[in-house]
């Protein structure tokens, strides 16, 4: 992550993914134009490094210039109308190449077409290293496409944000701040996890992602991930973490408009804690939270004691079985205690009075986020 000015920039293309397609392109041009000396123009001040690294790739004689566009000065209109500044030598009868390092709504490309069209030139091509299809909203056609990307803002070799970051090797996009609340909820068997879950998603209108229930919804229905799942579980192993995850991102992106989400039953362990990091990161999010229900053991156990006698449950029936429930949910939640403390994100909640009682105590730490 890098801030310029006021924004965040998260990785977005890194810099072997550029040179890849920065030789690809060089390749197909000289593949295309066979002997032709071409002359690639460059258009400042994005270009300069496309330009510098695409021609050290070119693999015949070519001759190189830069132009810029720049707005006639005192010009009173809601249009932009330019000149050119820069082109000096005859290109008439020559193969020209534009070599543009982003292609958005393409109005520059307009001004570039409607200038070269007086100059006589013998073939007129665009080259970008980068082009945004949603943006582009003209009718020129584009001969090499470096990298299709979304429509966002990036910086990075050659774009800038206000000035800065033109000079980084990698391309950076911008970090969309959402604000969403996303709460890990933790708490042992017994300890009204459930309940909270139901008060606190109609509280801060949040969508609650209970594992078990996204398993079950896959399964049942029979998705691609669903049976993916399932053909490990019928062989009695477990369901690598990167399905859980594909899982999760379908129900997040179900719910793009989100206030937020509780997470429940997952993550598990550190590495699904990191997963689970990268797939809000990708949303231009985070996790804010983990919220841990702390409840005495022995209130836990005469707890689910009672449940039992009513649940049908027979884990909720044996004193030893519910002992042994409540041990491996510690042992599982030290190792994730230590990841959000490191992160200064874990809570702990007395879980023990009145449902409102601990309702408030959750709404609490859910307010100072």
């Amino acid at each position: 992550m890098i801030k310029l000015h006021d924004k965040y920039f998260k990785p977005f293309i890194s810099a072997k993914e550029i040179d890849d397609a920065l030789t690809r392109m060089a390749k197909d041009i000289a593949n295309d134009i066979g002997d032709d000396i071409p002359v690639f123009v460059g258009i400042l001040n994005g270009s300069f490094m496309v330009v510098s690294d695409f021609v050290k790739k070119y693999p015949k004689p070519c001759e190189v210039t830069f132009i810029k566009l720049a707005s006639y000065e005192g010009v009173k209109s809601t249009e932009d109308i330019q000149r050119l500044i820069g082109l000096t030598q005859d290109l008439t009868g020559r193969t020209v190449i534009i070599l543009e390092d982003i292609i958005d709504s393409g109005n520059t490309l307009s001004e570039v077409h409607r200038i070269f069209k007086n100059e006589k030139v013998k073939t007129l091509k665009i080259a970008t290293l980068f082009y945004k299809p949603e943006a582009y909203k003209k009718d020129f056609k584009l001969h090499y496409i470096g990298i299709e990307i979304p429509n966002k803002f990036i910086v990075g070799f050659g774009l800038d944000y206000d000035g800065l970051g033109r000079d980084i090797p990698e391309v950076y996009q911008i970090k969309e701040t959402q604000h969403m609340t996303n709460l890990v909820l933790f708490g042992p068997p017994g300890a009204g996890k459930g309940t909270q879950a139901e008060f606190l998603k109609k509280k801060y209108n949040l969508v609650h992602i209970s594992t078990g229930d996204v398993f079950r919804y896959n399964i049942k229905n029979e998705t691609a991930l669903g049976m993916l799942a399932k053909s490990y579980m019928d062989k009695g192993e477990l369901v690598p973490d990167q399905v859980t995850i594909d899982m999760l991102n379908a129900e997040v992106e179900k719910n793009a408009d989100a206030n937020g989400f509780i997470f429940d039953g997952f993550p598990r362990t550190n590495a699904q804690a990191q997963a689970l990091d990268k797939l809000m990161d990708s949303k231009d999010s985070q996790i804010n939270a983990m919220i841990a229900l702390e409840v005495d053991d022995e209130i836990l156990v005469e707890r689910l004691l009672k449940r039992g006698e009513t649940s049908g449950r027979a884990d909720d029936a044996d004193e030893s079985i519910i002992r042994n429930r409540i041990t491996e949910y510690y042992n599982k939640t030290a190792v994730l205690k230590d990841y959000y403390s490191a992160q200064d994100k874990y809570f702990g909640v007395d879980g023990v009075g009145s449902i409102e009682d601990i309702t408030q105590r959750l709404s609490a730490v859910i307010d100072k986020l």
